[in-house]
């Protein structure tokens, strides 16, 4: 074990997909209970910091503005000289590229923990084997890197600090009317077209939840606005496109006040169960126990088909049925029962939470 001051800060470098960085949330609360003491900071793309000011414990956030994708290496270098300063004494590395270990190495920090893949070990000073990177939950993968090698650990669940209520500029701005009861559908998935439930069969449960008195929102960044489009064009019923219009931070703050969501297996789901809301999860060519919701009151409604979970980005058999085949009517009946397990859970995940005052 590298000599390390006990009291110096702790660095964690993030994922870029907005799920996993709500299940590193996990991860900060496994490092704050092994090093209490200790300051704890995130380095991550911009596309999922935002979702490192919600958690709990992490000091600093600092942006690794590179492109998705891109090598970087001197910038990457020119990134870890410019942490030394910090006098970081640890540093947990969550993505598996090569890459995201070159700044803990500029930066000289004594203790670089992360799993062993793409010849990094080098980089590491505690390179660990991931024989189970293919069957544990990515959760537990990443709490493991939080305590001694070989020893088991206890995932706690992903939670989120609250975003500030949704202020009235925010409601005017979007035109939206936050008194009323609402469920948030996140229909996309920047994985690729075999997480996504179809357009058709969303807006079909948009005509279902619309007769039984919902105010349908549609969640999603800019390039998910074809599909909520086509949701809406096709549903008939009036509902609120939000997607492109908000930003992370303000679409938690939506989503945490939402009746239900109903979601693929993609990164607001996350953010949604870390809020604990009712929540109903649509799996296709994803697994359900790689990464299954964590919200305290959840549902996940997936086909038993020989071909799933395939983990490939489009249907290898070009017919996508593992989605094709469940039904709006299915899913609404599980937005009824999370609906109702939610009115007789006391506390923050009861849906008397739903419509506080806006500011």
């Amino acid at each position: 074990m590298p000599d390390r001051d006990e009291t110096s800060p702790i660095l964690i470098v993030g994922p870029a997909w907005v799920g996993d960085m709500v299940m590193a949330a996990s991860l900060v609360e496994a490092v704050r209970r092994r090093w209490p003491g200790r300051a704890v900071d995130m380095l991550a793309p911009p596309s999922s910091l935002p979702i490192a000011t919600l958690i709990d414990g992490v000091e600093r956030t600092l942006p690794l503005a590179l492109g998705h994708g891109e090598l970087g290496l001197a910038d990457r270098w020119k990134i870890g000289r410019g942490l030394r300063d910090r006098g970081y004494g640890t540093a947990i590395i969550l993505p598996r590229a090569f890459k995201a270990a070159i700044a803990p190495f500029a930066a000289g920090i004594p203790e670089r923990i992360g799993y062993a893949a793409e010849g990094r070990s080098l980089l590491l000073t505690d390179a660990r084997p991931d024989r189970e990177r293919k069957t544990a939950r990515t959760i537990d993968r990443f709490v493991a890197l939080a305590g001694p090698r070989g020893l088991p650990s206890v995932s706690p669940r992903p939670v989120l600090r609250m975003p500030r209520r949704p202020a009235r500029e925010l409601e005017t701005r979007l035109g939206i009317d936050l008194s009323v009861p609402s469920i948030a559908f996140c229909p996309g998935a920047e994985y690729g077209p075999s997480k996504r439930w179809p357009a058709e069969k969303f807006a079909g449960l948009a005509r279902i939840a619309h007769q039984d008195g919902y105010r349908v929102r549609l969640f999603g960044g800019p390039k998910d606005q074809p599909i909520t489009a086509e949701i809406a064009a096709k549903s008939g019923v009036p509902l609120d496109d939000l997607a492109g219009r908000t930003s992370l931070v303000e679409a938690a703050s939506l989503l945490s006040i939402a009746d239900v969501v109903v979601s693929n297996d993609t990164g607001l789901m996350h953010v949604a169960g870390a809020l604990d809301r009712p929540l109903v999860v649509l799996y296709g060519s994803s697994s359900e126990k790689l990464t299954p919701p964590t919200a305290p009151n959840s549902e996940a409604l997936s086909l038993e088909l020989s071909c799933r979970p395939c983990f490939e980005r489009t249907c290898p058999l070009g017919t996508l049925a593992c989605l094709e085949g469940i039904e709006p009517a299915a899913v609404f009946a599980a937005v009824r029962r999370v609906a109702a397990a939610a009115l007789s859970m006391p506390g923050p995940v009861a849906l008397s939470t739903r419509r506080p005052a806006v500011e």
